[in-house]
């Protein structure tokens, strides 16, 4: 993927990547990478919504506020837990969290494009369908187009 990607480094202008979190991510995933990491397994919560998880490299407010703005008529957005977090990482914005994608090697890091944010949406939710959850992921890939025409 890197070697496919490389040419096209710093041409491309947005990059979403879209994901999903379920609940087998706190009961399976989670407890694996532990025990792959030689870590004891501290359980956390699983965001009950969508979120978005900006890159603090190359912080987009704008882009991230227009994505959360098109997805809130649709399903409902990830609250910070009592401590101002999501997964641990300070909300920045209604459901906004940022991490060092590039440095982490996180996918929308890969591309260097000047828009990049990933999408999270909880299909186990209570509150939502999966049928919202993928139309959530549509309003996000549509929102995040027309921001980044209309701000080349």
């Amino acid at each position: 993927m890197l070697q496919l990607v490389e040419p096209l480094k710093g041409r491309v202008l947005m990059h979403i990547d879209l994901h999903e979190t379920t609940d087998s991510d706190e009961s399976e995933f989670r407890p694996a990478l532990a025990a792959r990491d030689g870590k004891p397994f501290e359980p956390g919560t699983i965001p009950d919504g969508f979120y978005l998880v900006d890159d603090s490299g190359n912080r987009q407010p704008d882009f991230q506020k227009a994505i959360i703005a098109a997805v809130e008529p649709v399903t409902h957005i990830a609250p910070a837990d009592p401590d101002g977090t999501i997964i641990g990482s300070p909300v920045v914005a209604p459901g906004v969290i940022e991490y060092a994608l590039v440095s982490l090697g996180l996918c929308a890091g890969i591309s260097g494009a000047r828009y990049t944010t990933t999408t999270e949406v909880y299909p186990d939710s209570p509150r939502a369908t999966p049928e919202q959850c993928n139309d959530a992921q549509v309003a996000a890939v549509r929102a995040a187009l027309d921001y980044a025409l209309a701000h080349p």
